[in-house]
């Protein structure tokens, strides 16, 4: 036995482990994700206000966030269901930051903020950083994004939360962790709660793990996890099919344009050599989400017409990721930089008039501010006033004192009491006797929008017809103002115009 070995065992201080440090994100990552984002709020500020005012669907919104959360529930049983969660989440944001025009818009413009994000981040893993960068700068660009960025409505959420839940698809592929899928689950869900049409992004990620022959596992994973998504929204979506007049306006697809253009263009850049990073390739993604939703929409209207740009607002994912790679490609391929750099001074250039375009009133179907306006300024204390049909009460009801000198002839119950959008009317001999009763009547017709034919509907329409006669008629974004009067009163001279 060596000395070594009789010697006195000496006590070794083992020093505990060194936790392993997560990686710090890398410059390019946090490029992708600041540049894209901070673009995205520049535009998203820019004319948020549209000269104050506010177009039918988001004065209801305005409406609705404004009631209280059992009253939105109420509410939601008879109509709009479909948007009850965004309606209670507008809400609880009105309750912390004052119910005015920019708190309505702001949670969209910084919805659409995170979604460019999600892009960049999408990109830089499909096909790199500059493929991730351009991506993530193109999305915030395009003209449906800049438009619905700026709309107190629930559809920049929805894009948002599509976008979110599509990376994490992308992450889950390689690492296959449980809880990743339950993330992906629980983000689609909440997109889908927030609108039911999301739901189609999820055929997409099917069609995605196909067509990139994913390993069965990953298939199955993605399996249990889209049935819990269908099973979540299904009894939202059996509920709300019986409110499907809501959708009875749709005569045909609408802003079809948009999605038909996008769509070419988004197929033929996956027909570039475009750039692959991981076992799902960036067309194989992108090309799904753009093209299938917007399809599957139009192949309904083969029974009902559903299709309308807004509901498939996500697809703008799709393009955005393709135009990025298709111009990281380009720029690998083209030793001059010159011929780049001009290419997009002119796509730039392109952009600046739809952009001011989308910043002004006429840019949306009707301007609800300037319809009270007109109603407003027509009117006369004591005069009746009379919605055709109905449903459009909603157009002045975001402020009262427009219409609070007159008197609504058909209403039988306001909106709050009756828990609807638009109240409730009287029997078409009520509505037909009132009228009757008042000499000069203020008049709201949508324009484009065709009334139901219902008794009530018919009195009005009638009764102006046989016992009025039209005195003016005043135009405004999406309506018509008209004064009627009763043909044995005289004429009402005209009020001097006040100055503005």
């Amino acid at each position: 036995m060596s000395v070594a070995e009789r010697g006195p065992a000496v006590a070794r201080a083992v020093s505990p482990p060194v936790p392993a440090r997560r990686p710090s994100p890398s410059p390019a990552r946090v490029v992708v994700v600041i540049a894209p984002l901070s673009l995205t709020i520049a535009l998203g500020l820019w004319g948020i206000r549209r000269q104050n005012t506010m177009w039918g669907d988001e004065s209801v919104t305005y409406q609705l966030a404004h009631r209280d959360l059992p009253q939105i529930w109420h509410t939601a049983q008879h109509v709009d269901l479909v948007h009850a969660l965004y309606y209670a989440v507008m809400h609880e944001i009105f309750g912390l930051f004052g119910g005015g025009l920019l708190t309505l818009r702001l949670p969209s413009v910084l919805a659409m903020s995170v979604a460019a994000s999600g892009v960049g981040l999408l990109g830089l893993r499909l096909a790199g950083p500059r493929a991730g960068l351009l991506a993530g700068l193109v999305f915030p660009l395009l003209p449906q994004v800049q438009k619905y960025a700026q709309e107190g409505r629930s559809y920049a959420m929805v894009c948002a939360l599509v976008t979110w839940a599509t990376y994490a698809l992308l992450v889950s592929v390689p690492h296959r962790a449980r809880w990743r899928w339950a993330v992906y689950g629980s983000t689609m869900l909440l997109a889908c709660l927030l609108h039911e049409f999301a739901v189609l992004a999820l055929v997409a990620h099917g069609v995605t793990l196909v067509v990139s022959r994913v390993p069965r596992p990953v298939l199955r994973a993605w399996s249990v996890a889209a049935a819990g998504i269908v099973a979540g929204l299904l009894p939202l979506a059996i509920r709300s099919a019986a409110q499907s007049e809501q959708v009875s306006w749709i005569g045909g697809p609408v802003r079809l344009q948009y999605f038909l253009v996008a769509a070419v263009v988004g197929v033929a850049c996956a027909r570039a050599p475009l750039a692959v990073r991981g076992p799902v390739r960036l067309s194989a993604l992108a090309v799904p989400i753009l093209v299938l939703p917007g399809l599957l929409l139009l192949s309904t209207s083969l029974v009902k017409p559903l299709f309308v740009d807004r509901y498939v607002l996500y697809g703008n994912i799709g393009i955005a990721l393709l135009l990025g790679a298709w111009m990281d490609c380009f720029h690998r391929r083209q030793r001059s930089r010159r011929t780049a750099w001009i290419a997009a001074v002119a796509v730039l250039a392109a952009l600046v008039q739809p952009s001011l375009s989308l910043r002004t009133p006429q840019s949306r179907s009707n301007d609800a501010t300037a319809i009270g306006a007109a109603v407003r300024e027509e009117g006369r204390p004591g005069d009746g006033l009379l919605y055709l049909s109905g449903r459009h009460r909603t157009l002045t009801a975001a402020n009262p004192e427009d219409t609070r000198f007159l008197t609504d002839l058909a209403l039988a119950r306001d909106p709050v009491s009756s828990n609807t959008l638009a109240g409730t009317e009287l029997p078409a001999r009520e509505i037909a006797a009132r009228m009757l009763e008042f000499d000069r009547i203020v008049v709201v017709r949508a324009v484009g929008v065709n009334s139901p034919l219902n008794p009530r509907e018919e009195a009005k329409t009638s009764t102006l017809r046989r016992y009025f006669r039209e005195y003016g008629t005043t135009r405004v974004n999406g309506a018509l103002v008209t004064v009627y009067v009763r043909d044995d009163v005289p004429p009402p001279s005209r009020r001097p115009a006040e100055p503005r």
